[in-house]
This record gives C-alpha cells, sequence and structure tokens, in this order.
C-alpha cells in the first residue's frame, strides 16, 4: 500500500495559493482515479482507492503545513507502510521555476517547513517527494506573503500543466519505481518556455 500525501493549508482562503500545490495534485489525482477524498481520520481528509495496480491512501493533512508530519506519522504508523518506499509526498518549492517539477527519494527540508516537520516525525529524511516549481520569491517580498499569494494569469497556465504532469509522476512512481520517474521528469522542463531550475 502506497501513502500519497499533498502538502497544503486546509482553510478556505489558501485555496489556489504557491503553497498549496500539493492539495492540488492530491484533488487532480482523485479526480482521475475517482477516489473520494472526503474521509477525516489521521488529522487528514483522506481517500482510499486503487492507482496503476497499487491500493493507495491519497492525503491532504487537516494540520497547518508546518505540523504535516504529525499526520504523516499517524498514517504510516496506522497503514503500516514502509515509509522509505511506499510514501511519497508533494510540495511547493521556491528554488524551481513555475511548473518545474523534481522527484527524489530522500533529501534535506530545504527550507520547506512542512518537509522538515515530516523529516522531524519520521526520523530520516529518506521518502519520495515530488517537488512542483512555484517560482522564486521576488526580492521585495515577504516570503510567508508570497507562498500564500496567489499565481498570476500566465503562471496559472503552467501550474495547471505541471500539477497534470506531478500526478503522471505519482502514477510512474507506481507503476515503474521511483528512479524511472526520476529519469523521466527530472529531465524534462515545464510546458511553454520552461526554465533551469535546480
Amino acid at each position: 500500500m502506497y501513502i500519497i500525501v499533498g502538502l497544503g493549508n486546509f482553510a478556505k482562503e489558501y485555496t489556489n495559493t504557491r503553497h498549496n500545490i500539493g492539495f492540488e495534485v492530491i484533488d487532480r489525482l482523485a479526480g482521475q482515479e475517482n477516489i473520494s477524498v472526503l474521509e477525516m481520520k489521521h488529522k487528514a481528509a483522506i481517500g482510499k482507492g486503487i492507482i496503476e495496480g497499487q491500493k493507495c491512501i491519497l492525503a491532504k493533512p487537516l494540520t497547518f503545513m508546518n505540523l504535516s508530519g504529525e499526520s504523516i506519522r499517524e498514517l504510516v504508523d496506522y497503514y503500516k507502510v514502509d515509509e522509505r518506499l511506499e510514501l511519497i509526498v508533494i510540495s511547493d518549492d521556491i528554488c524551481l521555476d513555475v511548473g518545474q517539477l523534481r522527484i527524489r527519494k530522500k533529501g534535506s527540508a530545504g527550507g520547506h517547513n512542512g518537509l522538515k516537520n515530516i523529516i522531524a516525525h519520521l526520523g530520516h529524511d529518506a521518502f519520495v517527494r515530488i517537488r512542483v516549481g512555484v517560482g522564486e520569491k521576488p526580492r521585495e517580498w515577504d516570503l510567508v506573503d508570497y507562498v500564500l499569494g496567489q499565481f498570476s494569469a500566465e503562471e496559472r497556465k503552467k501550474m495547471d500543466e505541471s500539477v497534470c504532469r506531478a500526478a503522471d509522476g505519482v502514477r510512474m512512481i507506481l507503476s515503474r519505481g521511483a528512479d524511472a520517474a526520476m529519469n523521466e521528469f527530472n529531465r524534462k522542463t515545464a510546458p511553454a518556455e520552461g526554465g533551469q531550475g535546480v
């Protein structure tokens, strides 16, 4: 069984913000795979289904972003999954250009408070994550204001495409493994102009 978690803030005012792109990927997957993510347990909204022949839990933590690890720890313990192999976390990343994807099997939080809290609760950083680029913060912006801000119309188009690609990335991880997904998605630039990424 796999647990697939999108990070975000559940309150309505955070809908469509940069920090909620993980939730958007879960919603896209849920819609494509006909999975209802409405059951409230383990401090998350969850849904159960089959994706690429694998039993999956889709989850959106109900805690605020900075406490995401609380929900993930409960999910991992309850469903007894190997979080090094069967946990996929989807988050926003300001170090990647708008629409860029990076899939990794381990790594630091990179300044992302949600990932930092997950690493603290799991006790290690060896879990699969899909980072979805939301663009670098302009110098004059406050970081909190930026990640909780809305996309421009041009950015929104790129993000819609990258949300679809991230959902495809999840499916490839499930069907062919993280290495295959890394080879496929990490080398591709975003739709339209793309960007350099890191």
